[in-house]
């Protein structure tokens, strides 16, 4: 593979962390992973759309079309079965767009105060998109239950909430390494690497020719 030309593809996100798990997965495949900080500024995408596809989608076809690269996004979220699929799509800014992570698991928790169903998921999807629109899409999904009050300091979002029963711990009481082999993300990370060279053969397919020109961030 080492002479094999390498394809770009950008992360449609800023998240620091998000970019380097991603960068170890695909690592050994022919691919140059890029992000957005590596370019200049670009308009910001709405995240409306009404499922996790949706804005996945969005976000990966619009960083595409923007930058005239192949782009990757992922949407996720957390669906709780006794609240109709809330917080779903809105699981960031379900308690409001100033609210912290702590926040967020309060009003969960105050929501569910005496139910007894309390099982819930966490879905990730992740969407390839090149320049024309055209995309793959992949998903995970981690099922377990909303605990009765916080436990555990790792993680972030509802992940102390969250409790895994194979493990018998929250999200926030696993370790990166042990969360990423179980989370939803993980799993639709996992889902693609397995199949990323077929990707890449896909991308190659659907790309023009000619060499892409992009501005550099200064």
């Amino acid at each position: 593979m080492s002479g094999e030309r390498k394809i770009p593809l950008v992360i449609a996100t800023r998240n620091a962390g998000k970019i380097r798990e991603i960068m170890e997965l695909l690592s050994g495949f022919a691919v140059d992973i890029r992000s957005l900080a590596d370019f200049g500024p670009i308009p910001e995408v709405e995240e409306d759309g009404s499922t996790f596809e949706e804005n996945a989608y969005k976000k990966a076809s619009f960083t595409a079309r923007v930058l005239g690269l192949p782009a990757l996004a992922d949407d996720s979220g957390l669906v709780v079965e006794a609240l109709d699929g809330a917080p779903g799509v809105y699981s960031a800014r379900w308690a409001g767009e100033a609210a912290d992570d702590a926040a967020r698991c309060r009003l969960l928790l105050d929501k569910l105060r005496g139910a007894e169903n309390r099982r819930a998921a966490f879905q990730c999807v992740i969407s390839v998109a090149v320049p024309s629109g055209a995309a793959l899409t992949y998903e995970g999904r981690c099922e377990g239950l909303i605990a009765e009050k916080p436990a555990g300091e790792n993680g972030f979002g509802y992940d102390p909430v969250f409790y895994y029963p194979p493990l018998g711990k929250t999200f926030a009481q696993l370790d990166r390494a042990q969360k990423n082999r179980v989370s939803h993300r993980g799993r639709a990370l996992a889902e693609l690497s397995a199949e990323f060279d077929k990707v890449l053969s896909w991308i190659r397919m659907q790309m023009p020719d000619e060499t892409p020109f992009y501005c550099q961030g200064g």
